[in-house]
């Protein structure tokens, strides 16, 4: 069923009857294997992918590299968690490399991913050091192109 996870990946709205087909199984199966997945957590939830260049909205990204302490009986987790639960943070990954947690926030200017980083995220106990890094403009979001490519409108000429 990675078949599965894969289309519904590409397209989240794609009908169960659609998939079915694409993947020619009974309806029933693929409806059961999407309500079981989605009760064992395997699928957390759909959304849409926004190119938010293309609308009003006006945010400010940030991805931030957080060095932290691990403890123990819990490593990286329990940190990992605490930072999760601000609702600026938008994702948290534990990095192999020169620092532990990649921080993906979103606010609503400069001044507040700057204020989340100095006086939330930097305070936590066991946080040693933070590296943020601004977006400036993006390109390509989970697998989704943000800019549709230019056709050249010229004629061929062969010589």
């Amino acid at each position: 069923m990675n078949e599965l996870l894969q289309l519904l990946r590409t397209n989240g709205r794609e009908s169960i009857e659609n998939l079915a087909i694409m993947l020619d199984r009974p309806v029933e199966e693929i409806r059961a294997q999407m309500e079981t997945w989605e009760k064992e957590g395997v699928i957390r939830g759909y959304q849409a992918v926004i190119n938010e260049e293309a609308t009003e909205a006006d945010y400010v990204r940030a991805a931030i590299e957080v060095r932290i302490t691990p403890e123990r009986g819990d490593g990286y987790d329990r940190i990992a968690k605490r930072i999760g639960r601000f609702p600026e943070v938008e994702s948290v990954f534990l990095m192999s490399g020169g620092y532990d947690l990649l921080v993906f926030v979103k606010g609503n200017n400069l001044r507040t991913v700057s204020s989340f980083v100095n006086q939330r995220l930097a305070t936590i106990e066991g946080v040693l050091a933070t590296a943020t890094h601004f977006t400036l403009k993006t390109y390509k979001d989970q697998g989704v192109l943000m800019q549709e490519e230019q056709q050249d409108e010229r004629l061929q000429v062969s010589p």
